[in-house]
């Protein structure tokens, strides 16, 4: 499958909105994600600049044929950011009239923060598949840091968004944010192949991506023994 997947990690700042101070600052990662053999690909967390992230696609020869939010904060899918909007969903279907796909426990904060309504949105339970030509995505259910927070899994490359970085995990003090959630879902992460790639929501270390086996031996999340421990240390401040 790794000849035929379509898999781009696209840096906020750097690879594409370079001259937006807001996507500089934020360092989200965009990753595309597609069959090269059949064209399709879909763009997960698209914000920023839209056209940008449309002008890759096209010069890869990819057709766009959907969005994956992994949650729903404005600098991961657009909105009202600290007195700044931010290009995002709304801007995309504007442009490319896709589905979008969110965990069901999302959808309602992701048409709030976006503005999109109810029929732009597929949304999906934990274990759903999503198949673009002839790859495969699991859709994995990880709230903690939101609600709905989902990862994707895709050909041994887990997407995590904002549920695990490599080093540290979303907050857990922000609106629909639940510590003991983000525990099990950690745990579950964890429970992963160590071999398995993780690729962040953010580029909040040196890094872009590392094994879960080094993250699960060198993330501070990780230290806690038990659920007790980790929410003691992490239950607010995270």
């Amino acid at each position: 499958m790794t000849d035929r997947l379509y898999f781009r990690q696209l840096l906020s700042g750097r690879d594409f909105a370079v001259d937006d101070p807001i996507a500089g600052q934020m360092v989200n990662f965009v990753y595309l994600i597609g069959d090269r053999e059949t064209g399709e690909a879909v763009v997960v967390d698209p914000a920023y600049r839209v056209a940008d992230l449309l002008a890759v696609i096209d010069d890869d020869g990819m057709r766009l044929v959907g969005a994956l939010a992994t949650h729903y904060h404005p600098d991961h899918v657009g909105g009202s950011f600290l007195g700044h909007d931010i290009e995002g969903l709304a801007s995309l279907l504007e442009l490319r009239p896709v589905t979008i796909h969110v965990n069901e426990a999302e959808a309602a904060w992701v048409r709030r923060t976006t503005g999109v309504s109810a029929s732009d949105l597929t949304t999906h339970t934990g274990g759903d598949t999503l198949t673009v030509g002839d790859i495969a995505i699991q859709l994995l259910h990880t709230p903690g840091h939101t609600p709905g927070s989902q990862c994707f899994l895709v050909d041994g490359r887990l997407v995590a968004g904002d549920t695990l970085f490599l080093n540290g995990c979303g907050r857990t003090d922000l609106p629909g944010a639940d510590a003991a959630a983000m525990y099990d879902s950690l745990q579950h992460l964890a429970a992963l192949p160590d071999d398995t790639v993780l690729f962040p929501g953010h580029r909040y270390s040196p890094p872009a991506d590392a094994p879960m086996s080094e993250v699960k031996a060198s993330n501070v999340v990780y230290r806690p023994t038990s659920k007790q421990q980790w929410l003691s240390m992490f239950g607010t401040s995270r």
